[in-house]
């Protein structure tokens, strides 16, 4: 059986996509951000809690303090990347419920009244987001450079607040020179799917 999505597009978010490691000089914008960002908010979680929150690292002062968290190997990859986004989950997601879930807006209180319920929640499906945002990257045509090697208690200290736990950091650009490390290998199909 053939995908309904186009064999090239499959390639740009799934087979021919890889973790960047250089990125040109060239600029990512506003309008590409927000682009992706458009695309990428239909993505489902549960409850439509939407708990993802995106930190844009554009200054150079803001770059430097974000490099200092990151592990060795990763300094380098974000101080040259054109763009670098935090990304993290809100604790406080439940706060828009009423808005993003209204046909019961008593979730709120029926089923995140618990910070740990929230926390746990919005780990999960802030992670399903930030899948998504990987791909919507792609689909600009731009190259993602996903990472969590990182003091995740110091970067919620320096960019975020109590209400926010950080997942990951992702370099955002074209992809540069000897961008890509070798492909690793997959597991088969028989070995990931189970029929019960």
């Amino acid at each position: 059986m053939s995908l309904a999505l186009d064999p090239a597009a499959q390639d740009l978010l799934f087979r021919e996509a890889r973790t960047a490691n250089t990125f040109t000089d060239e600029p990512v914008t506003d309008e590409q951000v927000q682009a992706i960002y458009d695309l990428v908010k239909y993505g489902p979680t549960s409850m439509n809690q939407s708990p993802l929150r995106v930190t844009l690292v554009r200054s150079p002062q803001a770059r430097e303090r974000l490099v200092q968290h990151l592990a060795e190997g990763n300094r380098q990859k974000t101080a040259a990347a054109p763009l670098v986004a935090i990304l993290s989950a809100d604790n406080e997601f439940h706060e828009e419920l009423p808005e993003l879930f209204p046909h019961f807006p008593q979730a709120k209180d029926a089923f995140f009244g618990d910070r740990s319920v929230r926390e746990n929640n919005a780990a999960l499906n802030a992670a399903l987001q930030a899948a998504y945002f990987i791909i919507g990257v792609r689909a600009a045509g731009l190259a993602a450079g996903p990472m969590t090697g990182l003091d995740f208690e110091a970067v919620r200290k320096e960019f975020l607040d109590d209400d926010h736990t950080p997942l990951m950091v992702v370099n955002i650009g074209r992809p540069g020179e000897n961008a890509w490390f070798p492909r690793s290998p997959r597991l088969a199909y028989d070995q990931v799917v189970t029929t019960v």
